[in-house]
């Protein structure tokens, strides 16, 4: 009888033959899951470091440019934002209406900035972001001097 409820499960696979494989594969599909989860929590980034400073970009789709708040405390760079998305759409006999809401904050531990110098752009969904480092000196050498 739990073999046929359907949430993802975690068990080791059993060797029960085609047709348990089929109820198995049928029920462990993505289609049960609530649509959009991984989108609706969090945003991609990315870090890039340069000589002379950071440059973060966060990818927020469906965010306005007024729901965005930026942070730069503790040496930590915050980004939270809340995304407010409905879909109406209505076709033959069909209606369907989506709505999600979510908010979300990521937090990035980015240290030897300018807090003063901090610039951010938002333009087509893509938060940019240039933190410009006090101590422009990188040395990523890994050679060892020997005396």
């Amino acid at each position: 009888m739990f073999g046929l409820i359907p949430f993802k499960t975690n068990s080791v696979k059993n060797e029960g033959g085609v047709f348990n494989n089929f109820l198995t594969d049928f029920f462990n599909d993505d289609f049960f899951s609530p649509m959009n989860v991984s989108n609706v929590g969090s945003f991609n980034a990315d870090i890039k470091e340069t000589s002379n400073e950071y440059i973060l970009d966060a990818e927020l789709p469906g965010v306005k440019k007024e729901d965005i708040n930026l942070e730069y405390r503790d040496n930590n760079l915050i980004i939270s934002a809340k995304r407010d998305e409905i879909i109406n759409e209505e076709k033959d006999n069909y209606i369907r209406r989506e709505r999600s809401y979510g908010q979300f904050s990521r937090s990035f531990y980015v240290g030897n900035v300018d807090r003063n110098a901090i610039s951010a752009k938002f333009e087509n969904g893509e938060l940019h972001v240039v933190l410009p480092k006090i101590n422009k000196v990188i040395d990523n050498s890994n050679r060892i001097e020997i005396q």
